[in-house]
């Protein structure tokens, strides 16, 4: 789909657009999917309009202690809610490992295959909570 003219979806950091729109867009599958999961993980719950469930509950963890139990519900939320949000991710694992940076705060790595028709890309999203 790339080079095409057609747009799928908003870009994932969000960042100016440099042909006229307000925000990038995304006009590959592979981007656009991962800018889909992204937006998904980190929208909290509530926070979308006439979608009270969409998102996940991730921030509520920032003030969990940093143990096997909260590691396990961090990933338990995400594969749920990708589960139930976006049908054609398959997510391989879930890693929560404690960060470098700060002993408070944990590494989220998330390994998915894209599974659609005649597309199939496999692929990750970090993310430090």
């Amino acid at each position: 789909m790339a080079g095409n003219g057609k747009y799928i979806n908003i870009g994932f950091p969000f960042r100016e657009s440099n042909v006229g729109f307000f925000l990038g867009l995304n006009n590959d599958d592979k981007n656009a999917i991962k800018s889909d999961l992204m937006h998904l993980i980190l929208t909290r719950k509530g926070e979308r309009l006439y979608m009270p469930n969409f998102g996940t509950d991730l921030l509520k963890y920032i003030f969990e202690p940093n143990d096997n139990i909260t590691k396990g519900n961090i990933k338990n939320d995400i594969n749920e809610t990708v589960k139930k949000y976006l049908p054609n991710l398959q997510i391989n694992e879930v890693i929560v490992e404690d960060s470098d940076k700060n002993e408070y705060s944990v590494l989220v790595r998330i390994e998915y295959t894209i599974n659609e028709d005649v597309f199939q890309d496999s692929d990750f999203v970090l993310i430090e909570i």
